[in-house]
């Protein structure tokens, strides 16, 4: 079961040598078993270049479902690989899925990167040319993972009428502007208060080669901070105003109530792994879709933030052991210069990958309470999209106790492919507590671990949706 079991450290140690997959998913599972001669599979390629794989089961039940695949980051100077993926890599879930007659389709969509808005006409693409081949599915069910569990959303809000239900794991469910708006606090408070004067730049990035140096002074900043009770304070403080989990790894130590030091430590192995690479290697590449920033801070009181984080008795207690004013950095972030956006790339970003909460098919999302990269708030802030567009009765948000980005057990990523298709299928949620999931996939012989459990998130930091309304 070692291959969903994936931390942070572990993205970063795999993204070093070429292409990091988000959650790494992929097509089969090391080791499973065959899923059959008479399985019927088709690869192609779309209009856009994107590539697509089928695969249809002997004994299909009828239902497809397409899947999202998350973030391929960009290798410097080069793309790099970008195949197809039609299901997860959470040990043998696409055999069972196979198995237990479900069709299984996905694309590559046409580039690695932030593609959110091409993704989407592409996943969409890739359903129709399913339908085409092989016939009318009785359902068909959108699911992703990561980035593509953002991609599932929006294909939700924007294509109801194409698919039946939506599932969503481990998604950035805050949506785009608000993801990098959030990231853009954290390099701001590391740059402020551990640099203060260096110039270096955050947002606007002319090239990977400028993101690069950002990533590069960034890192040595706070790795030079975490020697100190100082530099650690400031670093707890960060990641307070940005919801890094205080646990967010498998393998890491998980911390007591009020263990603010070993929270700390985690906190920064979080930042230092792969957050400082998201806000400027992977905002880059976000940058060049959008056409320049799409991220501000001006305006923004990051008091009022700390007050409202469920990490502000974690900073508090550092700043106090560390005899430094927590005043006075606030007051300095508080006067510091703040970061404007680009009108444009903003609107690129809100339009593209962010939210309206207008669903109009059900739509089930599934997240790691302790999750370093897309942190668990982000279903808060979809909550309430969802809830002031009028479509509560449609969301269901289940919650898996265990540290890590989509660090799912097989029968977690079953269990919620069932509920999702029997809620279609019926036309009535069945039980979605942790209890009732737990139970649920027990009764279909789970063979892996379960751990949902009841979580109500904090709220998001600095939500951002297509309402335009500030819901904090």
């Amino acid at each position: 079961m070692g291959g969903f079991r994936r931390s942070l450290r572990t993205l970063l140690a795999v993204a070093v040598g070429g292409t990091l997959l988000v959650a790494f998913t992929d097509g089969a599972a090391t080791g499973a078993a065959d899923p059959g001669e008479d399985l019927r599979s088709e690869t192609g390629t779309l209009p856009d270049g994107a590539a697509y794989l089928m695969e249809v089961p002997a004994g299909w039940n009828g239902t497809v479902l397409l899947f999202s695949h998350g973030l391929v980051v960009v290798e410097p100077g080069g793309q790099g690989p970008n195949p197809a993926r039609n299901a997860p890599g959470w040990g043998h879930t696409r055999e069972r899925l196979l198995a237990e007659g479900y069709a299984l389709i996905g694309s590559s969509y046409v580039s690695p990167g932030w593609v959110v808005d091409t993704a989407v006409g592409d996943q969409a693409a890739t359903l129709r040319l399913f339908q085409e081949r092989f016939g009318p599915a009785r359902r068909a069910l959108a699911w992703g993972e990561s980035l593509g569990g953002m991609v599932t959303t929006k294909l939700a809000e924007t294509h109801g009428a194409l698919i039946d239900g939506s599932l969503s794991l481990c998604g950035t469910q805050a949506g785009g502007v608000g993801r990098w708006n959030n990231q853009l606090d954290l390099s701001f408070t590391l740059r402020t208060l551990l640099t203060p004067g260096s110039g270096t730049r955050l947002t606007g990035f002319p090239d990977r080669a400028a993101a690069d140096a950002s990533a590069a002074a960034l890192g040595t900043a706070t790795r030079e901070a975490q020697r100190t009770p100082t530099g650690r304070a400031r670093i707890a403080l960060a990641a307070a105003l940005t919801g890094v989990a205080a646990y967010n790894a498998a393998d890491q130590e998980r911390p007591g109530p009020r263990d603010w030091e070993l929270s700390e430590a985690n906190q920064f192995e979080a930042i230092s792994g792969t957050l400082l690479a998201s806000t400027t290697q992977w905002r880059q590449n976000a940058e060049s879709h959008a056409g320049g920033s799409m991220s501000w801070n001006t305006g923004v009181d990051y008091a009022a933030l700390l007050a409202r984080s469920p990490y502000a008795a974690e900073a508090k207690a550092l700043y106090k052991a560390a005899g430094l004013s927590l005043g006075a950095d606030l007051d300095a972030l508080a006067g510091a210069a703040r970061v404007p956006a680009k009108a444009p790339a903003v609107r690129f970003m809100a339009e593209t990958a962010s939210f309206s909460g207008a669903l109009s098919r059900p739509q089930l999302n599934v997240h790691n309470v302790h999750d370093g990269l897309v942190p668990v708030q982000n279903e808060q802030a979809y909550r309430e999209t969802v809830r002031a567009a009028g479509t509560s009765a449609l969301l269901r948000q289940t919650y898996v106790d265990r540290a890590g980005h989509c660090n799912f057990t097989e029968d977690e990523a079953l269990t919620a492919v069932r509920t999702l298709d029997s809620r279609v299928a019926t036309g009535r949620w069945g039980d979605t507590s942790a209890r009732g999931m737990n139970r649920a996939g027990q009764e279909h012989g789970a063979t892996t671990d379960l751990g949902y459990t009841e979580h109500r998130p904090a709220a998001f930091p600095r939500p951002y949706d297509l309402t335009g309304t500030d819901r904090r």
